[in-house]
């Protein structure tokens, strides 16, 4: 396992739309548990394969200590709305307020192949509509309602 590059904006290939997977491959299996290294080492929920300049329909999200996989992922269905601040690995040190669904309906593959469907409220809605978004080339920072602030604003 191996930490990668984490690609920020102004990246081309964070523009992108992704291929989806076509086969479960080693390479494919060492690329979901180096993003999963990326991610933590990064203080992240989430990370898609486009941000570590692989262009495959594949993400990675772990909002409460359970890890989930989700390739080729599909949203089925969404419902409610909240509202609040949200941030990137790929747009560092900065947070803008985003309106997203507070529940999400996903089907996908996981990291075995098998099809599964995910669904999610709140943080983990939120990740799950986040990390889809890069995999048609979207950055959260379209979305943000006013301003994009510095995060260390936050700490002070």
């Amino acid at each position: 396992m191996a930490l990668r590059k984490i690609r920020t904006m102004g990246d081309s290939i964070l523009t992108k739309v992704c291929k989806p997977v076509k086969e479960n491959t080693p390479k494919i299996q060492i690329l979901i548990d180096d993003m999963f290294d990326t991610m933590y080492e990064a203080y992240g929920v989430g990370l898609a394969a486009p941000q570590v300049g692989i262009l495959k329909r594949l993400v990675v999200i772990d909002t409460e200590d359970n890890p989930i996989v989700l390739i080729n992922p599909e949203i089925l269905e969404v419902s409610g709305e909240q509202t609040g601040d949200e941030g990137c690995l790929s747009v560092p040190g900065k947070v803008g307020v985003v309106t997203r669904p507070n529940y999400v309906k996903v089907k996908a593959l996981d990291r075995d192949f098998n099809e599964i469907i995910v669904e999610g409220e709140e943080l983990l809605a939120r990740a799950i509509c986040h990390e889809c978004e890069h995999l048609d080339g979207h950055l959260y920072v379209e979305r943000v309602e006013g301003e994009l602030r510095d995060s260390s604003d936050e700490e002070a």
